[in-house]
């Protein structure tokens, strides 16, 4: 296993939808197992395979005691939502917001062998589910603010001081990175992808 670079927003493969997994085995595993242990290094609550620079669909997760993988996930969602919480990621670095999502959220797909998963969830699992299947889509949590908190992130972004938040959380990472795909990035306990 090896931490894998975590890619940073401005990165392409981020707003790439990814493909499907249609191939299963070693290679497959070994990247569930990569990002497992780069999700845990990072004190992260989910990632998906675009933030490490994989496009595929396939991401995992860690919230509440409950954490595993799946691969071509597909959501269900409650129509009501949930209380607006502070949403963070591991591809935008020092920035949190609250994100607009739904209550409840049941996904499918497949782990690592092709099995069938089935799992639902409220609250932050729900959230953390959504979030990881929107990077899946090329979609960032900053995609989905409204009115002020929209313009605030983007104007945080854009800013200068932003690309030296990014650039030393990027250093940082990269002490503990250990595989092909090169580079470090950021972690923050209580983000998604995924912090998110």
């Amino acid at each position: 296993m090896a931490i894998l670079n975590i890619r940073i927003i401005g990165d392409p493969v981020l707003r790439t939808p990814a493909e499907e997994v249609t191939e299963f085995g070693p290679e497959l595993a070994k990247l569930v197992a990569d990002m497992e242990e780069t999700m845990e290094d990072v004190e992260g609550a989910g990632l998906a395979a675009p933030q490490v620079g994989v496009s595929l669909r396939v991401f995992t997760y860690r919230i509440d005691g409950q954490s595993g993988h799946v691969v071509n996930p597909v959501l269900e969602l409650s129509e009501d939502r949930q209380e607006d919480q502070v949403e963070g990621c591991l591809s935008i670095p020092g920035l949190g917001y609250p994100v607009p999502r739904y209550r409840w959220t049941k996904v499918t797909g497949v782990d690592k062998f092709g099995n069938p998963v089935t799992i639902e969830g409220e609250g932050m699992l729900a959230r953390c589910f959504q979030h990881e299947t929107d990077h899946l889509d090329g979609v960032l949590y900053i995609d989905r603010l409204e009115g002020e908190n929209r313009k605030k992130a983007l104007r945080a972004i854009r800013q200068a001081d932003y690309e030296t938040i990014a650039g030393r959380t990027t250093a940082e990472r990269a002490q503990t990175v250990g595989s092909s795909f090169g580079g470090g990035s950021f972690g923050a306990g209580s983000s998604f992808g995924g912090q998110a």
